[in-house]
Parts: C-alpha cells; structure tokens; sequence
C-alpha cells in the first residue's frame, strides 16, 4: 500500500510545500520506495511508494501524454492489461497497473471508476481546468480520508495523521464513492444488487462459487516483488493459501521469485492457530514461517498500534496488535505483499452469533450491513497493520466479482442448520470439499470459527483486560461518560485505548471517525436483538456466543470485568459427515 496526500485548492506559497512535504513524511511507512510531490498553482499531489508492480519505471505522480492530467494512487488495479487493450489510441509511460487511470479519465471523464477492478484510492488533477477527482474502492480495503480547511482547501490522506492537524474538520471517505470539484460533493459509483438488502433467490451452485473465488485468487497473484500468504490455520485464510499454492506455478510471479509458497502465523506459543496453521502449511508443502509473540510484547506495542490504526475500537486494536507485530517481521524477510482472508465472515455470516439469525431475511440484512462497515474494522485492520511495515495486504474474498456471486446465494443455504449438519460458512466449506483433489484437510475445512484475536491465543484478550484493569481505576470510570461524552467507554480496556487514541488524535472529528454501539462477537448493534441475553454480556471476542463457541466464556462471568473463566460450551452439533466434533 503506497500513502497520498493531496492539497487542493490551497495558499500557493513556499510555505505551503514545505508543510505538505511534511505531512506527506507521516505517510513514509506506507511507502518506503519513493517519495514524489507535484505542484499546479495551488494543488499539491504527494505520493510515497510502495513498489509492487513496475518497480523501476512506475514513480508517481502518473500522467497523460501531455502531463495535463496527474494522478497519485494508492492501490493495485487488477484488470490493467485489459484496460490498455481498450486504449489504442494512448502512450503509455510506465509498466504501472495505476497508470491507466489519467487515461480512462480522458477517454470516459469521471464516469470510468467502475471500469476498475482492483484495490484503490486515488486524487485526479485535470490542469485543464484546474479541477479534480478523489475515488476510494469499492468495498474500502485502502484507507482515505477527507478534510476542509479555513480557508476554502480541500484534503485528501490516507491516513488521519496527513491532515488531522491542518483541517478544520475532516472525516472517513466513504468507500464506492468519488468526489468531484465540479459537482462539489459525493456520489456513490459503486451500485451493487446486494446494496438494497433485498433478500436474493439464486440457488447455491457450490462449483459456480469455488470458480467465483478461484478467479478472485489468481487475479491477486499479480506481482513484480516476493509475497506470501497470511496463514492462520482457519478456513479462509487457509482456502487463500491452498489456491493461492495450487495455481501460482506458471505465473509470472513464480518465475520471477519460484513456485513454492510462503506462509506466516502469529500467535503465542501453543495458541490453536498456530498448531493448525502449521498442519495446513504440512498439508499444502508451504514455506511455513512462525512468529511467536507474548503477552507483554503486544502490550508494549498497543501505543504504535494506536498510533498506525487510528482508531480506539476494542475489536480492532486486540486483533491489529499481532498483525502489526507479525508484519514487521515479514518485511524483515523481504517480502512486500501478502495474501489474506478478511470478508469471509461478512459475506457467509461466519461470526458465531450468526448461529442466533432468526430467519434468512435477517441474516442477509446482517450480512450486507457488515460488509457496508468493513472499511470501520477488518479493512482498516489489514491495510494500517501491514502498512506500518510498508507491506500490502491483498483480499480475494472481497473481490468484487466474487463478492456479486456470494451475496446473490439464497441466504436459507447460508444459515446455520444443526439438523442439516450445516455449520457456519458451509456454503464456502461445501464448495470446496473435493473428494478427488482435497484443498484441505477435513478437519480444517470444518474448524470453527476462531476470531483472529482468539485465535492467537486466549491469554491475549484476558491479558489486555488486566492490563487495562491495572491502569484504569474504578474512579475513572464512574466519570467516562464526562470524559468521553461520544462513544463513551464501557469497559476498562475500551478507556484505556480511548486515552491513548486522544493523546494522538484530540481533535473531536477524530473521534468521530471511529464507529461505536453495542456488538456482542462482532455483530452490529441491529443484531443484539436476536438474543436478549446478550444485551448483558456485550464483548467482541468469539467467545461471547455463549452455547456455540467450544471454549465460551462462563455465562455467570460479567465480560466487562476480570479475565475470563473458560468453560466448555454446549455442542452445538454431534455430527457432520466424515468430519469429528469435540463435545
């Protein structure tokens, strides 16, 4: 992931280039490669560059033939040999996947951003007439934000801390959408069957999906420098590496860095993902690489966390804090970009209160809301984790085109059925349970579902809670909702990371930009209703699905308090065939 800064229709002073040079420097982790500032009269596009494609040639700022149009991007566009097959007519600089975006823009006007098919955020400046355009991807896997200053500029970062000190006031850009200066608003360009919530009727063809999700896979292998494959043992990271092994010799990527796959796992030692994860590297003959972290050292890191993520969320912070150790690790070996299975579960229902869904209108309603907020959470999640450490996460399963096919299933095939033998994400499960060339393991292609924070170990979560216990008292927290009259913190653990976050980012629409309500294991607030136990025990963590999740927090045990006791949780199902359940 590459970092942009852009300053529109600002003071042309000296000064003013020497503050966005400074700013832009903020942005340096995203983008160790290259730095690049382009100045019109009073707009300033500032670009630092994560090289994946093209990296001798494709520097940016990106222009036109005759430099009328300047873009900087941040982002990977997957279909840009196709692209430039349409643009006979144009003369192209650099071997860029970015770079056909100036040219589309000539071709099409604003009207080319669903052309795209990749990852992106980009700013467009037309010198022509002094105007522009801003777009962020469809989903929003890259990170973007907006701000307005006194004197009448526009800001564009992508991450809070380009603009936060400079703006009056500033916000998320909201993803599938683009800014035009013309227009002088928003516009949503990304219109979706499944944006409407309606419920969909297309019967579940398990081979149409597993074809839908290998593309989306194969499409990613795109890469001039070595990668590799977040690997946690669950099903969808684990589906991502076995595609991403069974397809990648022959690619352009495997004669350049060699056809074995790399694998890398988090997690403390003897935590479930790391014993599985293990197994399915043994299972798919990767280059497994195992990270190890304790307690402490996630501890240690939660200010830089905070710091990187920009966002005071509980959910976030507890599963960023491995991830933003275990990619610095990863670019210590030389690798730039990794492969990973965030929007699995928002697309399948996977999270465990899906198991509570009353009927199939609800649990799509639910499935489409969460994808909406995946910018909120997972997105920003794998985009500033990784890009602290100046390495790209690339998602196939929120692959547009995948995602079309997904969402258009009848939702009845997606719900939980314990008489059907049907756990969460059978759909997915099913579609790639082949008898005659297995992905996985059986017993892996029906794990449950483990949040990445549970995952890398229990201790992880009851540890952060103590910590915060030791450091925030019961005093400060009978006085929250004065502190903290916006989103106001629950628990201990939420205060503690609320503090940190307000020391970096005071400004109140900073605190806006992270969003809030009551979850119980990840659901949205809408979906508390499903369960009126849950009201009492909100918390994040999988294992609040009490009477679902194997190792459930004890119902008794107020979440919101003390380390949690573990206990055994009811099965939920005896048998799925040719697959054993513990319980």
């Amino acid at each position: 992931m590459c970092g942009i800064l852009a300053v529109l229709g600002c003071s042309d002073s000296q000064a003013k280039r020497v503050r966005v040079l400074e700013l832009s420097r903020r942005l340096k982790h995203r983008g160790p490669d290259w730095s690049g500032l382009y100045q019109h009269g009073d707009c300033y596009l500032a670009h630092q560059r994560l090289a994946i494609i093209d990296p001798a040639s494709g520097d940016q700022p990106l222009f036109n033939e005759d430099k009328s149009v300047a873009v900087t991007v941040n982002g990977e566009i997957y279909n840009h040999e196709e692209l430039r097959k349409k643009l006979v007519n144009h003369k192209f600089r650099t071997g860029s996947d970015c770079d056909v975006i100036a040219h589309l823009y000539e071709e099409y006007g604003e009207d080319f951003v669903d052309m795209l098919d990749g990852i992106f955020s980009f700013v467009l400046l037309d010198t022509r007439d002094n105007s522009y355009i801003v777009a962020r991807d469809a989903i929003g896997v890259t990170s973007l934000y907006i701000g307005w200053g006194l004197d009448g500029s526009v800001w564009i970062a992508s991450e809070l801390k380009g603009l936060n000190d400079d703006c009056e006031h500033f916000e998320s850009f909201p993803p599938g959408h683009l800014y035009s200066s013309k227009s002088g608003g928003f516009r949503r360009w990304y219109n979706p069957p499944w944006f409407s919530e309606v419920t969909p009727s297309v019967p579940y063809d398990p081979l149409v999906l597993r074809r839908a999700f290998e593309n989306a896979v194969i499409k990613r292998l795109m890469t001039d420098v070595p990668f590799g494959v977040l690997l946690s043992g669950g099903l969808d990271s684990s589906l991502v590496a076995s595609i991403t092994a069974r397809y990648l010799a022959g690619t352009k990527a495997a004669k350049q860095w060699g056809s074995q796959l790399h694998s890398f796992c988090v997690g403390l030692e003897g935590s479930p993902d790391l014993k599985a994860a293990r197994e399915v590297a043994d299972y798919l003959g990767t280059v497994h690489h195992e990270f190890h972290f304790t307690v402490q050292d996630g501890i240690d890191a939660i200010e830089d966390v905070i710091y990187h993520i920009e966002t005071y969320d509980v959910t976030t912070i507890r599963a960023s804090t491995p991830m933003f150790l275990m990619s610095r690790k990863i670019k210590s070996l030389g690798v730039k970009m990794v492969m990973s299975g965030e929007g699995s579960d928002e697309i399948f229902g996977g999270y465990l209160y899906f198991h509570k869904a009353p009927n199939k209108d609800e649990f799509h309603q639910e499935t489409c809301r969460k994808i909406k907020a995946l910018h909120l959470y997972d997105c920003l999640r794998a985009n500033k984790a990784t890009s602290a450490w100046g390495l790209e996460a690339r998602v196939p399963f929120l692959d547009k085109e995948f995602i079309n096919v997904a969402m258009a299933i009848d939702p009845e095939s997606k719900m939980i059925n314990k008489d059907e033998g049907r756990i969460e994400k059978w759909v997915l499960r099913r579609a790639f349970d082949d008898e005659n060339h297995p992905y996985l393991p059986k017993h892996i292609l029906y794990r449950q579902k483990e949040q990445f924070s549970d995952g890398v170990g229990y201790s992880w979560i009851d540890g952060l809670k103590a910590h915060a216990a030791a450091h925030v008292t019961d005093k400060m927290m009978l006085n929250a909702s004065n502190i903290f009259p916006h989103n106001t913190p629950t628990t201990k653990e939420a205060y503690y990371y609320r503090m940190i976050f307000e020391r970096f980012f005071p400004q109140n629409s900073a605190r806006l930009t992270v969003p809030g309500g009551a979850s119980v294991a990840c659901s949205t607030a809408k979906a508390v209703e499903w369960d009126a136990t849950w009201k009492n025990n909100l918390d994040p963590s999988g294992r609040a699905a009490l009477g679902v999740h194997l190792s459930a927090y004890d119902a008794e045990t107020p979440f919101n308090n003390k380390p949690s006791k573990i206990v055994e949780s009811i099965p939920l199902m005896t048998e799925i065939p040719g697959v054993a359940i513990h319980g």
